[in-house]
């Protein structure tokens, strides 16, 4: 997330199963200061263009612009879509399926009612297509709308061969990986380690609905109770303080989230209680490698 303008919250807005709320929610989600939003031509479980009506709501109202805003979006593959509502015209080639969507994307998400001033900050390959070939050459129909009108890429649902493979083997490469942050994967330590030493983005979901039992871990209550925000809260600033940027979907607590977020920012300024947070993350950290390390 090379942007957004609030670069200390790292936070996307996830807008997975939001419906017919789907503008209503974005619009509050910018507006409580959220300024990334994460969607994807997928009509099964996204409505792209009530994203982008959240957004262009936001932005009549706002003295922000398009450019202080992050909108990522996907490229979906058939294995993944509702076959009776597509984005493209399943019997055309991956390459003109990409293009069919991004074009779809590019429409749903423009700021202004003029398409040609359309960009998206991030298109994500939803996930790996049945082989290597069929994902390599969805990669490439992607990368061929960069820098003009997508300005990088990402891939969902991936294991660490898969995404060392499109490193290798791209002229674009990706910036952004976004996985289910839970147990069976160990984390994703390996592919996160991977990410790191290559200055790739890691976005998690499933942050709290994938870990139940983060919520009663001690260290984790102990920071919740001290700096007096909501254990799910203190959840997401540790898995933050690993480097890793969130996805947050709540319908519920849009506002709170962020404001607690910048509670705990706020407390981190005073005395000694950055040492402090750095060792609570480091004994986050080690808990999940030992956790890993046990499910092996």
């Amino acid at each position: 997330m090379s942007k957004p303008a609030n670069t200390t919250l790292r936070m996307l807005y996830g807008t997975a199963w939001k419906k017919e709320r789907t503008t209503a929610l974005v619009t509050q989600a910018l507006q409580a200061g959220f300024l990334a939003v994460d969607t994807a031509a997928q009509p099964k479980h996204y409505q792209e263009h009530l994203v982008g009506k959240g957004v262009r709501t936001f932005l009549s109202g706002s003295n922000l612009t398009r450019g202080e805003l992050y909108l990522q979006t996907k490229y979906t593959s058939i294995n993944g879509q509702d076959p009776n509502n597509l984005p493209y015209d399943p019997s055309t080639s991956i390459t003109e399926q990409v293009k069919a969507s991004v074009a779809s994307s590019l429409h749903n998400l423009r700021h202004t009612e003029d398409v040609e001033d359309s960009y998206i900050d991030c298109l994500v390959l939803h996930s790996p297509l049945p082989n290597i070939q069929q994902t390599m050459e969805a990669w490439d129909a992607m990368a061929s709308f960069v820098p003009a009108k997508v300005h990088s890429l990402g891939i969902s649902n991936t294991s660490l061969p898969i995404l060392e493979y499109i490193w290798d083997n791209s002229n674009v490469k990706p910036k952004v990986v976004q996985n289910r942050f839970y147990a069976a994967t160990g984390w994703d330590i390996g592919l996160r380690e991977f990410c790191k030493e290559n200055s790739i983005e890691y976005q998690s979901f499933w942050t709290l609905t994938g870990n139940p039992k983060f919520l009663g871990i001690p260290l984790v209550t102990r920071a919740a109770e001290e700096i007096g925000v909501s254990v799910e809260v203190a959840i997401y600033a540790l898995v933050q303080g690993l480097g890793i940027t969130p996805i947050n979907g709540t319908t519920s607590h849009i506002e709170t989230d962020i404001a607690k977020l910048l509670k705990l920012e706020e407390w981190k300024a005073k005395g000694h209680n950055s040492e402090t947070w750095g060792k609570t993350v480091r004994a986050f950290e080690l808990l999940l490698q030992k956790w890993s390390l046990a499910s092996y």
